[in-house]
């Protein structure tokens, strides 16, 4: 692809050069595209957490229960459970490991069973479904299993530090979660993360929180066919951090760029072709204005041309 360059130029043409062209430039990509101010905010917020994976939804299941020993060891960490991986495999089997309380026994089989519970329903994600959750995966913890809660609760944060959230208002939590879902300018990662880290902080169970809303991000996943939300055990000091930052200043910024980095799964057979054609794509359209500038600026010419003297950056 050919790139162009200034021949010959003072400073102060040379800025006057970049003004130019980054006006031009704004101004016919918003041209070509036939975008308006409100479409471009919407692309960019699309493209955002883009998908990184394309399952069916049959196929996003198959690769849920295939990594169903990996999902479930994860996931116990939350109520720190430190058992091997050989070991909740064997729990997971029905059999007893010595050394390993029934508390996490039993957090590693309703956890299975959370697990093949989302993989098993056919219909979208609902605030029933995720009562059903943590009815689930809370039953031998929670103050009242798969109830919205209606006291007072909080996390302990460490240092004296304790986040305290708000009481739960149910019928906010059904329209948070509806609108979320029916948004078309998101992607199902995004959906997945906001609801994931909404309903941690809000803690809107009375406990088995962050169990519940990993299997109902889990869900949107699932249905959208986007992969799998699990963070790497070796990275897991990082999101203790960040989880605790977010749960004290309620910004999810951080935490779901984190987790979208590091702690979305899938086959990489499988792995969205969309994210490199969008920034090929953008590096094209940037290509073709910079020529439509050049051909209206005699003073630029192509890199390679043999009329050039200085090697210039391009613009």
């Amino acid at each position: 692809m050919t790139r162009y360059t200034l021949t010959s130029y003072d400073k102060r043409q040379e800025k006057n050069y970049q003004r130019k062209a980054f006006r031009d430039l704004t101004w016919t990509s918003q041209r070509i595209s036939g975008w308006n101010e409100k479409e471009t905010q919407n692309m960019t917020k699309t493209q955002a957490y883009m998908d990184k994976y394309q399952f069916t939804v049959a196929e996003n299941k198959r690769f849920a229960r295939t990594n169903f020993t990996k999902l479930v060891h994860t996931s116990a960490r939350f109520e720190g459970v430190n058992t091997t991986l050989p070991q909740t495999q064997t729990i997971m089997d029905g059999m007893s490991v010595a050394g390993v309380p029934v508390e996490d026994i039993l957090t590693i089989v309703n956890l299975k069973r959370g697990w093949q519970y989302i993989t098993d329903q056919n219909s979208s994600l609902t605030l029933t479904m995720e009562k059903q959750i943590n009815k689930i995966v809370a039953a031998e913890d929670a103050l009242v299993p798969g109830e919205l809660r209606q006291g007072k609760g909080g996390v302990d944060l460490g240092s004296e530090d304790f986040f305290e959230p708000s009481l739960i208002n149910e019928k906010q939590e059904q329209s948070f979660l509806q609108k979320i879902l029916a948004d078309p300018q998101t992607t199902t990662t995004d959906k997945a993360l906001t609801v994931m880290y909404h309903n941690m902080r809000q803690q809107i169970f009375w406990d088995g929180n962050k169990r519940t809303a990993t299997l109902s991000a889990n869900k949107i996943m699932i249905d959208g066919g986007a992969g799998l939300i699990n963070v790497p055990l070796d990275k897991w000091d990082q999101w203790n951090e960040l989880i605790a930052n977010y749960y004290r200043t309620n910004d999810m910024a951080k935490i779901k760029r984190w987790t979208y980095d590091n702690g979305i799964q899938g086959l990489q057979i499988r792995a969205n072709l969309e994210l490199k054609s969008v920034e090929d794509e953008i590096g094209k359209r940037i290509q073709e204005q910079l020529k439509d500038f050049a051909d209206q600026n005699p003073e630029i010419k192509p890199k390679n041309d043999p009329e050039n003297k200085n090697d210039r950056p391009s613009y």
